[in-house]
């Protein structure tokens, strides 16, 4: 909630999010492994006529230790809750035929790889479209249901290297083949080596048959939309020859199913994705911006006649991201995701001139479970219902109902058996005043089951990653588990967290870290003032954006008794060459590539401070991690080594950059902290 009148610096705005369910007194606070008890709704797809919503079901497999998907239908009034699929069959991706008898979704096939399937809905029975060689990533249904488009990925059959090796004797053990790179990027976090092959798009029948490929060559395609007479389809890529050098500058283009030809629509440089057209056909609807090299660029809202015109800007003045467009059914306005302070809400956005912005909802969430950031999606029917997933501070996802005219109703209750025996951590939120500038920071604090209003307690400040990202009152389990250990839990959003405009998060533009860490630690103040942390209690951690703080943190000041770094940036030059993004982060987030300007890449690298640092430091990254190599932990954890410096390097086996993807790691990290944190507890 926002406060009125600005607030002097020190000074606490609180707020508090009620518990959906109000749990007695002597209810146990959460565990390590409640992690497996949870579950959460995914992408809610409402059907045509309204009545009814299959979304993705999501819980965690203890057995197997990772996350699980089904399909689940809930009615529009929430009865006839019921999984769709016939017994433990794992689906995703489900998308309702335009007459509403058919549910087009992904699964796998008996050799385990992910196929395309038809759901006939009234018959209880389904088929596979066609045998695919590799999964799937998108699909859309044509306007009359007879096909469907889907992208998928083809290998380049070039061989950037001819090598002339004899053949190996019958029985031989010979070494694996060398491997050959010519691109940029040829690593993915979470996805290891990439293989050498782009998305295509392609057409079938919906009664099954041999899939079409429409598109070729070395570049990726996506974001697909039929036109409404079913001729064509509507896409977003970056064809440039020169692509790697230019990576964000995508276009729209009209691809003809009869001929193949591919036509361009947009011709701006910076990205162009997300079409839709207007339920009349006369008018496209996407996203993107002009690319002007800054951090962080907002996405904007455009809209043109399909049949060609200039493009206009949809409330060009409402400084924050427009996503996930689609057009109400009048075709008057559109409806998109964007965040607002810290919450995710959908908005109405008419497209007349004149016309007024409307919040429908600001509750939507539900894809980051362990942390608070932002996510979810929605779907709307023919008549202007709208699904999507719905969250509060202290309820994971859930499916909710928003009809035209009146307020949202959730209709699933995913987690009350198990959320609903537990006590969780208050959660309220502050308002403070940084001590650069005066500006207003948003913060929140989750509050330990069974806090009493005088007494001090531990606390950790725990730093979100992005760095153009943002925290809010939603859900996170691993804040929740550390209240629960009795320990109050302060996640901020600093200059630079997006849902406070461009202006704002440009603050840290070829300037991060920086003043964000006046702002972390003005926050920290605030709740020592307050009365409620105790200022010898003072611990710090952060996952990727969060970890270069938490390491910038302990190179300035000794104020925290011990901190942990989680897969951090240490060495901005090291980086900049060996992340899976090379093409991006030199050239967004520096004003020139590091053999040009060293000095930049020192002067912001955590590294340069590792000479001031006395605070116990532990360093945890992923083995698998791409993103932020765990050799960057390795630096920083040799540096401390040799300094002196109280420290210990954790590493998780096979994790990539997101560490929340098997529960049992999470269990074990949220411990492994807890740990180190106790170790350095003092009185």
């Amino acid at each position: 909630m926002r406060m009125n009148k600005q607030l002097p610096a020190g000074v606490l705005a609180l707020v508090a999010f009620g518990s959906c369910m109000d749990a007695p007194a002597e209810t146990p606070p959460l565990a390590p492994a409640d992690v497996f008890e949870l579950e959460y709704a995914a992408d809610p797809q409402i059907s045509p006529d309204g009545r009814q919503v299959v979304y993705q079901r999501r819980s965690f497999d203890k057995l197997l230790d990772r996350g699980r998907g089904q399909l689940w239908m809930v009615g529009a009034d929430g009865s006839s809750h019921r999984p769709l699929l016939d017994g433990d069959l794992e689906a995703s991706t489900p998308r309702w035929s335009p007459d509403g008898s058919r549910l087009a979704y992904v699964a796998a096939d008996r050799d385990g790889r992910a196929q395309l399937y038809i759901r006939y809905l009234g018959a209880g029975a389904s088929t596979a479209v066609a045998q695919l060689p590799d999964a799937p990533l998108s699909m859309e249904w044509s306007p009359d249901g007879s096909s469907l488009a889907f992208t998928m990925r083809v290998a380049r059959q070039q061989e950037p290297l001819a090598i002339d090796l004899p053949k190996a004797p019958k029985g031989a053990k010979w070494a694996e083949p060398l491997v050959v790179i010519d691109r940029m990027v040829f690593r993915g976090d979470g996805r290891g080596m990439l293989p050498d092959a782009y998305a295509q798009v392609f057409v079938v029948p919906a009664e099954g048959g041999t899939p079409r490929q429409l598109t070729e060559g070395p570049y990726d395609h996506g974001d697909l939309e039929w036109l409404p007479d079913g001729s064509g389809l509507l896409l977003s890529a970056n064809r440039r020859e020169d692509r790697e050098q230019h990576p964000l500058d995508s276009e729209l283009y009209r691809l003809d199913l009869a001929e193949g030809e591919l036509t361009p629509l947009t011709r701006r440089y910076g990205p162009d994705s997300d079409p839709v057209v207007s339920p009349d056909g006369k008018w496209l609807a996407w996203t993107g911006f002009d690319d002007r090299r800054m951090s962080y660029q907002r996405s904007r809202l455009y809209f043109m006649p399909l049949a060609g015109g200039e493009p206009r800007e949809l409330f060009p003045d409402l400084d924050r991201d427009l996503n996930a467009p689609s057009w109400s059914p009048d075709g008057r306005s559109l409806i998109v995701e964007s965040d607002d302070r810290g919450r995710t809400r959908l908005l109405r956005l008419p497209v007349v001139a004149g016309g007024r912005a409307e919040v429908l909802v600001d509750d939507l969430g539900g894809t980051s479970w362990s942390r608070p950031y932002p996510g979810g999606s929605y779907s709307q029917s023919r008549g202007g219902r709208l699904a999507y997933t719905s969250l509060t501070a202290l309820q994971p996802a859930e499916v909710a109902l928003l009809e035209p005219g009146r307020k949202s109703r959730v209709l699933t209750s995913l987690n009350e058996d198990f959320l609903g025996r537990r006590s969780l951590g208050e959660v309220e939120e502050l308002n403070v005043s940084s001590s650069v500038d005066g500006r207003e920071i948003q913060a929140w604090l989750v509050k330990p089951p069974g806090f009493k209003a005088g007494q001090r307690y531990p606390l950790i400040l725990e730093i979100h990653g992005g760095p153009f990202a943002n925290y809010g009152p939603r859900f996170a389990m691993e804040m929740q588990l550390y209240a629960a250990a009795g320990y109050l839990v302060l996640y901020v959003n600093p200059r630079g967290s997006t849902s406070y405009g461009e202006a704002f998060a440009n603050l840290i533009h070829h300037d991060y870290p920086g003043k964000d860490y006046d702002d972390l630690l003005s926050a920290v103040d605030a709740v020592i003032e307050a009365g409620h942390a105790d200022p010898g209690r003072l611990y710090v951690t952060g996952g990727s954006g969060g970890g270069v703080l938490t390491a910038w943190i302990v190179g300035s000041t000794d104020r925290f008794k011990a901190a942990v770094v989680q897969k951090p940036v240490i060495n901005w030059t090291s980086f900049a060459l060996t992340a899976d993004l090379p093409n991006y982060f030199s050239r967004y987030w520096f004003a020139a590539p590091p053999w040009e300007e060293p000095e930049a890449y020192w002067r912001r690298s955590p590294l340069s401070r590792v000479g001031k640092v006395s605070t116990p430091t532990m360093l945890l990254t992923g083995e698998q991690d791409l993103r932020t190599p765990i050799s960057e932990s390795e630096q920083f954890y040799h540096a401390l080594k040799l300094r002196g410096v109280d420290t210990l390097l954790v590493r998780v086996p096979g994790a990539p950059h997101a560490l929340d993807l098997r529960p049992s790691q999470l269990a074990a990290r949220n411990q492994a902290i807890l740990a180190w944190f106790a170790r350095y507890a003092g009185g």
